[in-house]
């Protein structure tokens, strides 16, 4: 469906409504009983979380002189950006064309409608890159469509990670110590923008990512996602890779598990990146004894009635939500075996850095199913920051 844009006036005073949301304590047993950690509920922030991103991303353009008053963004999302985009265009005074695909839910192509974006929907994944390379092959159409328009290009755009120093500043302020922060990963640019500055308060924090199975981000193989939100089938710049100690795959009954025990043990919950985050800080809290632990929970339960929430989506996707995973299976290397649920890897590098064992390369022919085998380490990744917490326990 195409529409006219809407070219609002701008209304700086929605800027006020930025940010400032609160942090909660979650006990809930998810799935073992732990100690709790602290959430920073970005959901009930106007514009979600995204929106701290996009009105950086659009303010740092206007100041270069790339985004002309009034002129068109168009961005490619599968969701919960586009609300930040709507936000910031509302705020600024730009219409927001958004480019997603036919899996975003009709819930939220509605809202993107009434807040004013005009929608624009592809309708088959591509051959290499998914649903993410054909909406970005679109978006490149219509900026050559569109006179003056603006591509904020989340996945790499610096302004996407520094949107995020008003979070940090927020987890600064609200905690008198921090030892273990865990963020879920998509663009990149949450973690990258919160861990700079809250390392100059606390310089032994560690950072725990949180990626998809079937995301490339880590340096897995891309498989189709069920989860929408965090990971991705390209390699996001915005990655800050030296600043993780750890990475943490999840799959998708793991996440919707965590959700639902988070929206009916301790009322606050959201979608999968949220499932995902909670679930892994669940579990360092448990495994680090006395470590003060937090993660963001990017957005809330509503979008995903219809999914993470619905009995009948899950049985038709395969997703077994009466055994949930207690602890992650450990692997040494991100090329030594397939995530296929929850997977924990202590060994973390860009998987695109030249020379380094993870960059793409010949695997050897595929097998029987038609995979490449994945490579084993070719030398030892280089070593990580001394970050220390208590003692780890046995999961």
């Amino acid at each position: 469906m195409t529409t006219a844009l809407l070219r609002p006036t701008g209304n700086r005073e929605l800027l006020g409504l930025l940010g400032r949301t609160p942090l909660a304590r979650v006990t809930t047993d998810l799935p073992c009983p732990h100690p709790g950690f602290w959430a920073k509920l970005e959901g009930l922030g106007a514009g979600g979380m995204k929106a701290r991103a996009a009105v950086s991303m659009l303010l740092g353009a206007r100041e270069r002189g790339e985004l002309p008053p009034g002129a068109p963004v168009v961005e490619s999302t599968s969701g919960t950006l586009g609300i930040g985009l709507a936000f910031a265009g509302q705020a600024l005074g730009h219409p927001v064309v958004l480019v997603g695909d036919t899996e975003l839910e009709p819930s939220m192509r509605r809202l993107l409608r009434t807040y004013g974006v005009r929608l624009e929907l592809v309708d088959r994944p591509a051959a290499e890159g998914g649903w993410q390379a054909a909406r970005l092959a679109r978006l490149r159409r219509l900026l050559a469509e569109l006179p003056g328009a603006y591509w904020p290009d989340q996945y790499n755009n610096p302004d996407n990670v520094a949107g995020y120093a008003s979070l940090a500043a927020e987890l600064a302020a609200a905690l008198d110590h921090l030892d273990i922060l865990v963020c879920s990963v998509g663009t990149g640019g949450h973690s990258a923008g919160v861990i700079g500055p809250l390392r100059r308060h606390w310089p032994h924090l560690r950072l725990i990512g949180v990626d998809a199975t079937g995301s490339t981000i880590f340096g897995q193989p891309a498989r189709t996602r069920l989860m929408r939100g965090l990971g991705s089938s390209i390699h996001p710049r915005n990655v800050a890779y030296d600043a993780f100690d750890e990475v943490h795959w999840v799959g998708p009954a793991e996440s919707a598990d965590a959700c639902r025990r988070l929206a009916t043990g301790n009322f606050v919950s959201g979608g999968w990146s949220t499932g995902a985050a909670a679930l892994v800080a669940a579990w360092a809290a448990r495994v680090h004894p006395g470590a003060v632990v937090a993660t963001v929970f990017p957005d809330g339960p509503q979008r995903y009635l219809h999914s993470v929430y619905d009995d009948d989506f899950a049985a038709a996707h395969g997703l077994d939500l009466t055994r949930a995973a207690t602890r992650p299976v450990e692997i040494p290397h991100p090329r030594a075996a397939e995530a296929t649920g929850w997977t924990r890897c202590r060994t973390v590098a860009d998987p695109l850095a030249p020379g380094d064992p993870l960059a793409p390369g010949d695997d050897g022919p595929p097998d029987h199913t038609g995979r490449r085998p994945l490579r084993a380490p070719t030398a030892a990744a280089p070593p990580r920051p001394d970050r220390r917490t208590p003692r780890e326990e046995t999961p």
